[in-house]
Parts: structure tokens; C-alpha cells; sequence
């Protein structure tokens, strides 16, 4: 007897869950998921993705797993949906998906040899172009508008980079960085401070995209950065019998800096 594929309890949960998510929209099944709408679904999709991202970037490999999973139960519920409403069920959108992959890596399913990284994406960016044809606009046009704002700009960032148009370097990248900076200190009226607030931000994402960063990724790490120090300090202040909005500016530094310390002696213990 052949041994069996390893993948094969993937397949086997796969199969559950499709059944599982047929049943949900059955009849007979849930109220709540049977009025769902594809664009409702959507959205519960973009807040899975996000957490997954969240836990990945966190390094939390249980919540990642955990969340892989409710993201792969919205994909299993829109393939249900589009299916229902006459569209490709999950055997054809996963036909078609590798179907892609294989047309857009001939290095590996065909004869071609490419020498990194960067000459892969412009090959897989040509690809990309040549599918779509002409009908597909502009080279920015196919990014998605619902991306978060500095995942974007970064891509944006990419994509122009693809003919040329690009910083040599990321230390080149200062210059207009400052250039930005200056503009919005100048800048005179709410309107202007917001297009150059912008400016800035976008000119920072370029140089962390040269640096190989993810901005996006930077700037979820602050924010976790910062709310654990929040609550250290919340924490710290009711340990005195006090809360934060009874403390002056000085005293709400010192519990910052503690804070802040607590995590630098946190990180010599590991």
C-alpha cells in the first residue's frame, strides 16, 4: 500500500471546511451567514488579513496560526458565495491561481534561469503586463486603492522603480526628505500642511522601501511599542494610588522613561 501523501490532511480539512461553510449557508443553516453579501464579507476579509499580518509581524506563531485560519474561513465562505450567485467555485479558483503561478516563474516550471531576486519581480512585473494587455491602464493603475496607506506608498514606490524612475540610493532619498520638512514648516494654511504631511511621509516610505523596510511593519511595531509603555505607565501610576491625567508633564515623563527602562532590562534577562 503506498504511504500517504503528507498533504493529504490538509486536502481532508480543506474539504471540512468547505462542507462546513455550505451547511452555514444552507437552507436550514445560520440566519446570520446566509445574509451575508460578498461585500460584507469583504470587509470581515480585510480586518482578518490585517490580524494575521499583526500576529505575523509580532512574531506570535500560535495567534498567527489562529488567524491564518479565520482568514482561510472568509476565502472558503466568498468561494461558497460566488459559487452560489453562479460565479467560480474553490476548484476553480484554485486552478486558476496556480495556473499563474506556473506561467509567471518559468525559471522554475520551464527552461529559463534568472540571476536574483530583482530580476524575478521585473520578470514577474513584464508577465504581469503582458496578461493584462493593453486594457489594463497605467503601470500604478492595478495597485489596490483599500491598501493601507504606507503599504501603498511603498509599492506605489516599487512599481515606478520597475522603469527607472527612482532614487539611486536611499542616503539619496535626505535630501527630499528635508525638502519635505522644510516645505511643511513653511506651509501656511491646514490644507498645505496636510499635502506636505503627506509629501514627508511619502518621501520617509521610499527610503525605508531602499533600506529594504517595511514601513508599514515600522510603524505597527511603534504602535505596539507604544501602547505597552502606555500601560506600564497606567500600571505604574495606580501602584501610587494615582492615575496618569493627576500627574504633571514631568512626572508623566518619568513613568515613560521607566517604562522604556523596564523594557531595555526585560531585553538583557532574554
Amino acid at each position: 500500500m503506498p504511504p500517504e501523501n503528507p498533504r493529504q490532511p490538509a486536502a481532508a480539512a480543506l474539504v471540512r471546511l468547505m462542507d462546513l461553510v455550505s451547511r452555514l449557508r444552507a437552507p436550514d443553516g445560520c440566519p446570520w451567514d446566509r445574509k451575508q453579501t460578498l461585500e460584507s464579507v469583504a470587509n470581515y476579509l480585510l480586518e482578518e488579513a490585517h490580524e494575521a499580518a499583526e500576529a505575523l509581524q509580532a512574531g506570535d506563531q500560535v495567534g498567527a496560526a489562529e488567524e491564518l485560519g479565520d482568514l482561510t474561513f472568509h476565502v472558503v465562505f466568498l468561494a461558497e458565495q460566488l459559487a452560489q450567485a453562479g460565479g467560480a467555485d474553490l476548484a476553480a479558483i484554485l486552478a486558476g491561481v496556480e495556473a499563474k503561478m506556473i506561467r509567471r516563474h518559468p525559471h522554475v516550471f520551464g527552461g529559463e534561469r534568472l540571476a536574483d531576486a530583482e530580476a524575478v519581480l521585473a520578470q514577474w512585473g513584464r508577465i504581469k503586463a503582458q496578461e493584462r494587455g493593453a486594457s489594463a491602464g497605467g503601470l500604478l493603475d492595478s495597485l489596490p486603492k483599500a491598501l493601507p496607506a504606507l503599504m501603498r506608498a511603498q509599492r506605489l514606490g516599487q512599481r515606478a522603480a520597475r522603469v527607472g524612475f527612482d532614487w539611486p540610493e536611499a542616503a539619496a532619498v535626505w535630501d527630499k526628505v528635508a525638502e519635505e520638512m522644510e516645505e511643511l514648516r513653511a506651509a501656511a494654511t491646514p490644507e498645505e500642511e496636510l499635502a506636505e504631511l503627506g509629501d514627508l511621509l511619502f518621501a520617509l516610505v521610499q527610503w525605508a522601501r531602499l533600506r529594504g523596510h517595511s514601513a508599514d511593519q515600522a510603524l505597527r511595531a511603534a504602535n505596539r511599542r507604544f501602547h505597552h509603555r502606555f500601560a506600564v505607565m497606567e500600571r505604574l501610576a495606580a501602584a501610587r494610588g494615582t492615575s496618569l491625567e493627576r500627574l504633571d508633564a514631568a512626572e508623566l515623563d518619568a513613568l515613560w522613561e521607566k517604562a522604556k527602562a523596564g523594557e531595555a532590562d526585560q531585553e538583557q534577562v532574554n
